[in-house]
């Protein structure tokens, strides 16, 4: 069991390690998309129902994770999660029929999402231990494996297939879980400190309350509650992918080349707003820190669907990247602090859901009244989960 500042040290470059893998791997995937599409000879339609597997999979694994990680530990389940993972990965341009492609990605759905939610539970006790707010370093990781991940996609797309190129993610993916798992399973989660001795009991005592001891019902609510802003963030980051760049380009008369800028606006300022959330979250606390991410990114999306220039949109995409960087982190960190795994994994799903319904339901508003119209549902999302930042900010203690 960690004891020393130097074994919870280890610890977490351990676990950032994997969420670095995780986003790497995921990025590598998605830029081979076109490659695969054209492969299997899909539509358009027919590749977005194959793409469903890939959140269908994350979903439906999620909460038996949970269970799993309460079971065997979040450190076993992340080594075990991380090889199926980066062997996963290999499979997506193997197949040749969209009814194939979407089996496979069902796999690789189920070992994203399963993984998601061991290292973020692993991430969480170790939040606990340390008793400081580093869980945005570790969601920070994972957007900079990301950018690795889609930079090095990018530059060996015309020299490598998508086969030779996804097996080379995987041997790195098993490269890395090589060298990262043994911290992990070397060490049993650390505990949660107790709290200074106060009063005449001295050392004897008691210590924290675990979160088991809150009245069950409550305990479940307010888990639900940190779900839905993980799922109002979520939606946001959905809708970013998918419509970010056709706003730009079909409403604002961008090029394609200036047209992909805003996503990487948007994912860029993300990352340097977690790379900073734990300086934020020690200053504001994990409260206020949503209320002002939940109303920065609602500000930042009015001005990027509604802006009638080009660059005030992209300024307005980067805003809400800053905006919307720590309320994941902060709810997938509050809700396992509640609940444990269990509370990651509900967390998760609700996130993945607003990931899953963010696009469709942004593409019929786009349809009924107009894509700058239902791009501000992010900023009206957002808006509700400053609201329910407000009405939380107590409900769990900094």
């Amino acid at each position: 069991m960690p004891g020393t500042s130097r074994d919870l040290t280890r610890l977490r470059t351990a676990i950032t390690a994997f969420f670095a893998l995780d986003g790497f791997l995921f990025a590598g995937w998605v830029v081979r998309i076109p490659a695969i599409k054209h492969q299997t000879g899909a539509s358009a339609a027919d590749l977005g129902l194959a793409l469903l597997g890939v959140s269908a999979g994350a979903v439906l694994t999620m909460t038996p994770t949970g269970r799993l990680c309460r079971r065997y530990g979040s450190h076993q389940v992340t080594v075990v999660c991380a090889v199926l993972l980066s062997l996963s990965v290999a499979l997506p341009p193997l197949p040749h029929s969209v009814l194939a492609l979407g089996a496979v990605l069902l796999i690789f759905g189920a070992a994203y999402g399963s993984i998601n939610v061991a290292f973020n539970s692993a991430a969480v006790d170790l939040v606990t231990a340390l008793r400081r707010p580093i869980m945005p370093s570790f969601h920070a990781a994972f957007s900079l494996g990301g950018m690795v991940g889609a930079g090095l996609g990018g530059l060996v797309a015309g020299a490598l297939s998508p086969t030779l190129h996804l097996a080379g993610l995987a041997v790195a993916g098993l490269l890395v879980t090589a060298v990262a798992a043994p911290t992990l399973l070397r060490h049993e989660p650390p505990p949660a400190p107790s709290p200074a001795p106060s009063g005449p009991s001295g050392p004897s005592a008691p210590s924290a309350p675990e979160p088991s001891r809150r009245p069950q019902g409550r305990t479940r609510g307010l888990v639900i509650v940190f779900g839905l802003i993980a799922g109002c963030t979520a939606y946001g980051e959905g809708a970013m992918a998918d419509w970010g760049a056709l706003h730009l380009e079909q409403d604002l008369d961008a090029s394609s080349g200036v047209a992909a800028l805003g996503y990487s606006c948007f994912a860029l300022a993300m990352t340097i707003g977690r790379l900073s959330g734990t300086a934020l979250l020690e200053r504001l606390g994990h409260g206020r820190t949503v209320v002002a991410g939940g109303a920065t990114a609602a500000a930042g999306m009015l001005l990027g669907s509604l802006a009638p220039s080009l660059w005030a949109a992209l300024l307005g995409f980067a805003v809400t990247g800053l905006g919307l960087a720590n309320l994941f982190p902060v709810a997938v960190e509050r809700a396992g602090t509640l609940a444990g795994p269990s509370g990651v994994a509900t967390a998760s799903t609700f996130g993945y859901g607003g990931m899953l319904l963010g696009p469709p339901a942004i593409g019929f508003m786009a349809d009924w009244l107009s894509l700058p119209v239902a791009l501000t549902s992010v900023a009206v999302l957002a808006a509700i989960a400053t609201l329910i930042g407000v009405a939380t900010r107590r409900a769990v203690p900094n």
